[in-house]
């Protein structure tokens, strides 16, 4: 086994060995987004372990203590690079207080309410030159893909290991942004059900925080065999699932029980 260091990308170490995963995330929760296959292609790759653990709020040294009895050599003497920061994009450098609109969302997303449909509110108001700051605990990637998809230019600042600024900036008058269309997907519910009734995956995600819910269904996803179907127990309609679900070619279906219980049934088109 090779030689690890501060410096060691975590790509590196979930390639290398098995078990390397689970060792990584045993060391903070903040680290169960790894499991997410679509986050972990965006994130590892470029995140070393000196900058996993100052985003986790712990030290290099126990990213050493879990990985040492899997082989990992562990080299002590080579110091973490500083890297420096991103260079800002241009509409950050230039906007001025009365341009941004801020929308802190920390308290809605702990009390378990999901501040999707007021963001999309909030962002119709943006005008041309003008940016939405949404203020949250982590980074919101299904927030950001599915605004850059509409035409934002987004930053996100880590403040700290749980203050996140995100800046979604408005180009052209000519952007629209809706929530996704959810009317069809509750329609044929029974049928599909039937299709599937001895071919489904069943996962429950009811009691996870923000954003978990729906990287576990991704993860589920990516393992899905293609004539299976996923049945979701959720608390909600995810909306910021539903475009990366259209994206990733899956279809699904959708049905309210009652307040605060959702069920959906995902599968391949």
């Amino acid at each position: 086994m090779k030689s690890i260091n501060a410096n060691t990308k975590i790509a590196y170490l979930i390639n290398a060995h098995p078990d390397a995963l689970e060792a990584i995330i045993s060391i903070n929760p903040k680290f169960e987004t790894l499991r997410n296959l679509e986050l972990r292609k965006e994130l590892a790759g470029r995140t070393s372990i000196a900058m996993a653990s100052e985003m986790g709020g712990c030290q290099v040294d126990d990213f050493f203590s879990k990985l040492q009895p899997l082989g990992f050599e562990i080299d002590t003497d080579t110091k973490a690079v500083v890297e420096d920061k991103k260079e800002l994009p241009e509409f950050i450098t230039t906007l001025r207080k009365n341009q941004i609109i801020d929308f802190d969302v920390r308290e809605l997303l702990a009390s378990g309410k999901d501040p999707l449909t007021l963001i999309l509110d909030k962002v119709k108001s943006v005008h041309e030159g003008e940016a939405l700051k949404v203020i949250n605990t982590f980074e919101p990637v299904p927030l950001i893909k599915m605004l850059e998809k509409q035409g934002f230019d987004v930053y996100a600042d880590v403040i700290s290991n749980d203050l996140v600024e995100t800046y979604f900036y408005k180009k052209s008058d000519k952007t629209a942004v809706e929530a996704p269309k959810t009317d069809s997907a509750h329609s044929g519910w029974d049928g599909m059900m039937q299709r599937f009734i001895d071919k489904l995956v069943t996962v429950d995600v009811r009691q996870l925080e923000m954003p978990q819910p729906m990287m576990t269904i991704l993860e589920e996803l990516d393992k899905l065999p293609a004539d299976e179907a996923l049945y979701v127990y959720h608390k909600r309609i995810p909306v910021f699932l539903l475009p990366e679900l259209s994206d990733r070619d899956f279809d699904y279906r959708i049905k309210e029980m009652s307040e605060g219980e959702v069920r959906l049934l995902i599968f391949r088109n």
